[in-house]
């Protein structure tokens, strides 16, 4: 064998060496490029008063992947929250947001699918001890003003004559139903007299006139026996 052939012969085999050698290199260095399950980040978070579950896809590859979320209930997927959603991983991390009012202390199973990863997110997202409230305005709302009870009516009072008025004003009398006397009988009434007054005097002077005859006549009498 030539030398010529011998030296064309080694060539080829460092040739061969050297390229095996690269694409060995190529390929580690490519699966240190392919996407890793564990470049994904799933959080649950408050959007307002409103829950929602955000995963974060940090593959600097850029490799496509698909995010799915379930609910869990002891251990088995509950239900499908919402649909399966597409993004494209960053070094600074991309993120997509599934809108789920979730409850405290839920378990969510996060399935990635991207090249040749098809797994969950480890552990499963467990939401927080707290819902989500709903955040306060910073100015402060007036309290209504009570509305006033409405009262009990209280009887009004009599009011108390005074001692000057109880004794300036006396009661009246009771009405009587015997007849006022007349307005002449009342001086008559002063000197003791009584309605019986005329009657009486009336009777005296009948006895003065009636005494006064019978002194004439007895006079006479006597007048005549005499000059007999």
């Amino acid at each position: 064998m030539s030398i010529t052939r011998r030296s064309a012969r080694r060539s080829v085999r460092i040739l061969g060496v050297a390229s095996a050698t690269a694409a060995l290199a190529l390929g580690v260095a490519g699966q240190a490029l392919a996407c890793n399950i564990s470049e994904f980040k799933a959080e649950a978070k408050c959007d307002g008063d409103k829950g929602v579950i955000v995963v974060t896809d940090y593959d600097a590859s850029a490799t496509p992947a698909e995010i799915t979320v379930f609910l869990e209930n002891n251990g088995a997927d509950a239900k499908q929250v919402g649909k399966p959603q597409k993004l494209k991983g960053s070094a600074e991390g991309t993120t997509v947001t599934f809108q789920e009012d979730w409850k405290p202390d839920a378990t969510y199973r996060i399935r990635v699918k991207a090249g040749r990863v098809d797994d969950d997110i480890t552990p499963n997202l467990v939401t927080q001890s707290t819902a989500c409230k709903k955040e306060e305005s910073s100015t402060p709302t007036a309290p209504a003003s009570p509305k006033p009870k409405p009262s009990k009516s209280t009887p009004a009072s009599t009011p108390t004559p005074s001692a000057s008025e109880s004794t300036s004003s006396a009661p009246a009398a009771p009405a009587s139903n015997a007849p006022s006397p007349a307005t002449g009988d009342s001086n008559l009434a002063e000197t003791g007299a009584n309605s019986n007054t005329g009657l009486i005097a009336g009777v005296a002077g009948a006895l003065v006139v009636v005494g006064g005859g019978a002194v004439y006549f007895g006079m006479r009498r006597r007048g005549a026996k005499a000059g007999s």
